[in-house]
């Protein structure tokens, strides 16, 4: 059974609510690979406020390393 992805300490560093992080990482609306395995998903927050969350994949699973608004160069 699947918790989730993890959501790691690096990825509060810009106080975005976990709930809008797992609600941006279950609702993305378009995501770019930005190498050595890092995925950023672009998608929207509980508020729809849009917000960029950096994904790694671990044998554990998911884990989100980074979250904040997202920036311009994200949101073509």
């Amino acid at each position: 059974m699947s918790t989730g992805p993890v959501i790691a300490d690096s990825a509060r560093r810009h106080a975005i609510d976990d709930r809008d992080i797992i609600h941006a990482f279950n609702h993305p609306m378009w995501f770019e690979e930005l190498g050595d395995g890092l995925v950023m998903i672009i998608g929207p927050s509980r508020s729809a406020q849009m917000v960029e969350v950096g994904v790694v994949d671990s044998e554990a699973g998911p884990v989100i390393v980074h979250a904040m608004p997202a920036r311009r160069k994200f949101l073509r």
